[in-house]
């Protein structure tokens, strides 16, 4: 379990911007060398012009530089514990089979961890596409 992970997560939720869902997202991304990353789900008026938190923690990383990464704690609003959308597993799949924490804002139910590989079963990747 990443206790910090998680309350980063829970703290970035308050900035989601979902005015459209009401559905806010917070997502801390933690790098092989401890670094943690933030993101939110930021919504449109467009709906497919927003982006998940997922993502924007990966893309914030990466644009800082980063390209390892250990875990990432995803908390939705609850009162269940969320997963990634399909999308965002793809991208996430992209730097390898991190392990994802899912969590609710409460904190009333125990988190669920599981590996990318296990919610991505049979995913194809960079490795993939050597070659092409």
């Amino acid at each position: 379990m990443d206790d910090e992970l998680i309350e980063r997560a829970r703290e970035v939720q308050k900035r989601a911007y979902a005015p459209y869902s009401h559905f806010p997202v917070g997502a801390a991304l933690r790098t092989d060398d401890g670094t943690i990353v933030v993101g939110v789900n930021v919504e449109n008026a467009s709906y497919p012009l927003g982006c998940c938190a997922e993502r924007v923690a990966v893309y914030s990383a990466v644009a800082q530089g980063h390209q390892h990464f250990v875990r990432i704690a995803i908390v939705g609003p609850g009162p269940e514990v969320i997963t990634p959308c399909g999308g965002c597993r793809q991208v996430l799949r992209e730097f390898g089979d991190l392990e994802i924490v899912m969590a609710e804002a409460s904190g009333v139910k125990e988190p669920r961890i599981m590996r990318l590989e296990d919610l991505l079963p049979l995913s194809f990747g960079k490795g993939d596409m050597d070659g092409v």
